[in-house]
């Protein structure tokens, strides 16, 4: 039986799948003299600190070509997830270990899926991943399937400050400029081609998780899984968890922290909900 393996980079806040092997390829966020690594070590809170009184420039890096071949390890048949392509070169980065990585070693293969998102929605694509290897899917299956399912996936975000995202050309700074103040929360999502969209601007949080709910009816949610991850802000997913389960009684909802990429750009407070359109 061929080896088999799963592997994202850190934007998926993902550590460990339970009965498959898997790694994951940190992202680095850095500020100055600091580099905050996206793995396992990092401590999210004190990064989140750091960054309410930092005033310099910050970036992010994505895993190069090595940190990739690094994840795949030795394994005969890889499965790469990678945060969009549209807003970092993680997926360039993995596509250049593919292509090394099966010039080495002919007789193994590995598939680079593009999710055009971030977050909670590559949980949900990992998740999948983990239940049909177990279910002894073939690896062909597995990737023809995989990108079927993806587009019946979806990401909204509710943040309170775009600052991150506006100063590293994520999204417009225009865009960006109403966040944080008088309490102005945008509420969002993925496109289609991966980019951040701003749908709408709320005031108050309670407004915005109203919006989210309203956003996710619209989009497709009906009975399918959510998964929520917060920036610091456990109340505000405790309060959307129990509004979907009024308003859409047959979902699986759970929560989950933001790690350290996620927690960079949702900034503290921020949401960010992965969903089915089923």
């Amino acid at each position: 039986m061929r080896t088999f393996k799963i592997v994202a980079d850190s934007s998926a806040d993902v550590l460990s799948l339970a009965g498959v092997d898997f790694a994951s390829a940190p992202l680095k966020i850095i500020a100055g003299e600091r580099e905050f690594t996206d793995n396992a070590l990092l401590d999210v809170t004190e990064m989140a600190d750091f960054f309410d009184s930092y005033k310099g420039r910050s970036q992010t890096s994505c895993p190069n070509p090595q940190d990739w071949l690094d994840a795949f390890g030795d394994a005969e048949d890889v499965i790469c997830v990678t945060i969009t392509s549209a807003l970092s070169g993680s997926h360039s980065a993995a596509c250049a270990a593919k292509t090394l990585y099966e010039a080495e070693h002919p007789d193994r293969r590995v598939f680079v899926l593009d999710t055009l998102s971030a977050g909670p929605e590559l949980r949900l694509i990992l998740e999948r991943l983990e239940a049909w290897f177990k279910a002894n899917r073939s690896f062909e299956e597995i990737c023809r399937s995989i990108q079927l399912y993806l587009k019946n996936t979806g990401l909204f975000f509710m943040l309170k400050s775009m600052n991150n995202l506006a100063n590293n050309g994520r999204v417009p700074k225009l865009a960006a400029k109403a966040a944080g103040l008088a309490g102005i929360h945008v509420v969002g999502k993925a496109s289609d081609k991966g980019t951040l969209e701003p749908v709408s601007k709320c005031r108050g949080e309670k407004r915005a998780l109203e919006s989210m709910v309203s956003a996710l009816a619209a989009h497709g949610l009906i009975r399918g899984r959510v998964r929520i991850s917060h920036c610091l802000n456990l109340p505000a997913a405790l309060k959307l968890k129990e509004m979907l389960r009024v308003t859409f009684p047959q979902s699986a909802v759970e929560i989950h922290e933001c790690r350290g990429l996620c927690s960079y750009y949702a900034e503290r407070g921020g949401l960010l909900v992965g969903f089915e359109k089923v």
